[in-house]
């Protein structure tokens, strides 16, 4: 009950964040502003911020589709315990929302109620496993699943977290 009226305000506090800074992204000398065509981007790397308890410019994510699901990984790209400690607690926190069909999360930091795929993959949540595991800076949650609609909506969800973190292939 107070880790969800924590949460609660803290999505509050980065809503608030977000929309007094939007355009605009934290650099080390302070706010620079995006370029224009891109005014989504900074935000969203803002909520990842709040969501993960890390700066999203300073680590990397990886959202990798496998035969049976896929694994979401986010590691710091410098030595920096406190953060790998947070990435850890966020992915622990995120396989057991997940794990019951809360997708809150990605939906607040992606400022949509309808990510690609969630919707299937709430549906078969008793079908899909989710397993945290911790890895060097950081760590990753690996989804797993033997019916082929979900692989088909986890495939679908790790696209579309791929495309808006402008990951790439990772």
């Amino acid at each position: 009950m107070i880790a969800e009226r924590l949460i609660a305000l803290l999505l509050i506090a980065a809503v608030a964040c977000a929309r007094a800074d939007e355009g605009k992204t934290r650099s080390n000398s302070g706010f620079t502003e995006l370029p224009r065509l891109d005014s989504s981007f900074g935000p969203l790397q803002q909520r990842g911020e709040t969501a993960t308890g890390v700066n999203q410019y300073t680590s990397q994510h990886i959202f990798e589709s496998l035969p049976t699901g896929g694994r979401i990984a986010l590691q710091r790209k410098e030595s920096d315990s406190l953060g790998e400690a947070a990435i850890r607690q966020h992915m622990r926190t995120i396989s057991r929302a997940f794990t019951s069909g809360d997708f809150a999360i990605p939906g607040f930091v992606h400022a949509t109620s309808k990510v690609p795929g969630t919707a299937v993959m709430k549906q078969l949540k008793a079908e899909i496993a989710y397993t945290p595991k911790d890895l060097p800076g950081g760590a990753e949650v690996v989804i797993s699943t033997k019916n082929p609609l979900a692989v088909s909506a986890i495939h679908e969800f790790l696209a579309f977290q791929r495309m808006d973190h402008r990951t790439g292939m990772h």
